[in-house]
């Protein structure tokens, strides 16, 4: 009886099969596995967000660097040349200029700059044409000749003037760009900048001397769609890295 009354208690762990036991544990080792296969991929992709992120703000600070550094020089130009006029109070800055001028300029290209990769990723078309540093420094050098133009050349009319700038600013473009999206987001920036412009001038911040377009000078769009083509330049070109050297034939 004592063997009976055992065998019954235990009757659950006698009867259980070898296959059922091997299959739970089979279970536990997969269930084991695939929790260290998701953590491993999660450890991966958080590495490689950081990697991203790091690379999107490096490439964000340079980019503003070079919109200070540009909004400091050509607005240095525009107020010797007395084109644009600020209030005496202001003046008393960094290279003669308001203190505002160079960080809102810094800050605008760099989102232009991560713009344009962006854009032209979601696109599906990737820019290809002229994509070297050599090209990105001539469309500088052309993009600081071009404001060069609009504080030094003296024409009849702003209409001229306008007409000039404008040419060359489509040359700029079908120089260096040739893109579709670089075109489309060259006009939304010199609308939106134009528009900006026109509000702080209506507000008083400063001024244009000898205004022919609703406060500004006609011509401003154009500075506007080179200097977004330019900054785009330079962002495409970030984005793009340390192109692999060519082979020789």
């Amino acid at each position: 009886m004592p063997e009976f009354g055992h065998c019954w208690s235990c009757s659950c762990t006698c009867r259980r099969p070898k296959s059922t036991l091997s299959a739970v544990g089979l279970v536990r080792r997969a269930g084991q596995t695939m929790s260290l296969l998701a953590s491993f991929v999660i450890t991966v992709y958080d590495s490689l967000a950081n990697i991203h992120t790091l690379n999107l703000i490096r490439r964000g600070l340079v980019l503003f660097l070079v919109g200070v550094f540009l909004a400091l020089v050509l607005n240095l130009l525009q107020i010797q040349r007395h084109v644009t006029l600020f209030p005496e109070e202001v003046m008393a800055t960094i290279f003669s200029s308001a203190w505002w001028v160079p960080p809102c300029c810094g800050t605008a290209a760099a989102v232009v700059g991560l713009l344009y990769p962006c854009i032209d990723s979601h696109l599906g078309e990737p820019h290809k044409f002229k994509r070297e540093w050599a090209s990105v420094m001539r469309c500088i050098a052309v993009f600081v000749g071009i404001n060069h133009a609009s504080a030094k050349l003296d024409f009849a009319n702003n209409v001229q003037l306008s007409l000039t700038l404008a040419a060359l600013s489509l040359g700029l473009w079908w120089t260096f760009d040739r893109s579709r999206s670089g075109f489309g987001l060259g006009i939304t920036i010199a609308f939106l900048a134009t528009l900006i412009t026109q509000l702080l001038v209506y507000n008083g911040v400063y001024q244009y001397t000898s205004p022919d377009f609703l406060y500004i000078r006609s011509w401003l769009p154009c500075i506007f769609f080179s200097g977004g083509v330019t900054v785009g330049n330079i962002g495409r070109q970030l984005a793009l890295g340390i192109p692999d050297k060519p082979h020789s034939d």
